[in-house]
């Protein structure tokens, strides 16, 4: 891994679990401070607006600057703004005041993000029939699973996603991780080469593979959702493996 000049670290499962920081990850983050080395938080959590993770981040004893963190939401409200979109939203409540002032004159677009408990048939059912009738389809993101506060995989929006696409024939405009514009828009506000920006996350296949496919080295940590052989699912491409956060920054920076 070579010409390091910014480093793009995940949140959940790599900087957290739950409301805990992992041992470590906060003086790997201060590390990376003191190098001088441009530093953004790119996520794909989509049931916490912006200002509560931003707010949850300064709990942990993290300051980060909102315009420092990328949520597949905030990419979501600039691409229905662009194209004077409606949402309909398929989203955890919490998360809608994120789309809240938009357009409600214009043709319709389903966004749909991880609802959780809020999934239903009939909503789901609703996006069906709207993007049958010719409703953009936008999801915030197609993670498989992720870590829930329990400590066990959750489904994610991803198998929703898939179903829909299945049912409707037609494919979603996914804008969260692996979808390479979402990356492109973070090494973008660093004035540096895609190859020259390193992605740590503890998803093999959003976090890693994707940032490899746009450009990007990867670093996979052996934590939050991460399973044994998780790996494997990398294809090709300039990637290394460490244990947590910490470890991946002293590979980083020794």
């Amino acid at each position: 891994m070579t010409g390091l000049k910014g480093i793009l670290v995940d949140l959940d499962g790599v900087v957290y679990v739950g409301e805990a920081a992992l041992p470590g990850s906060l003086e790997a983050v201060q590390r990376i401070r003191e190098a001088r080395i441009p530093l953004k938080f790119l996520t794909n959590t989509a049931r916490r607006p912006l200002r509560q993770i931003v707010g949850d981040l300064g709990r942990l004893g993290l300051s980060v600057a909102a315009e420092d963190v990328y949520t597949p939401a905030a990419l979501a409200r600039t691409h229905l703004e662009r194209h004077n979109l409606v949402p309909y939203l398929i989203v955890h409540p919490d998360l809608r005041e994120d789309f809240a002032g938009l357009t409600t004159n214009g043709l319709e677009a389903v966004v749909l993000g991880d609802a959780g408990a809020f999934f239903t048939y009939d909503l789901l059912n609703q996006a069906f029939r709207k993007i049958l009738h010719g409703a953009a389809f936008l999801a915030l993101a197609k993670n498989r699973n992720f870590l829930d506060r329990d400590g066990e995989l959750s489904l994610d929006a991803g198998p929703f996603v898939t179903g829909l696409e299945y049912a409707s024939g037609r494919t979603a405009t996914v804008l969260g991780k692996p979808a390479p514009a979402f990356f492109k828009l973070a090494v973008e506000s660093m004035a540096c080469a895609a190859k020259d920006v390193v992605m740590i996350g503890d998803d093999a296949e959003a976090d890693v593979a994707g940032a490899i496919a746009a450009g990007l080295q990867g670093m996979l940590v052996r934590t939050g959702k991460y399973r044994p052989k998780h790996e494997t699912r990398i294809s090709e491409g300039p990637y290394r493996v460490a244990d947590d956060l910490k470890a991946a920054v002293d590979l980083l920076l020794r």
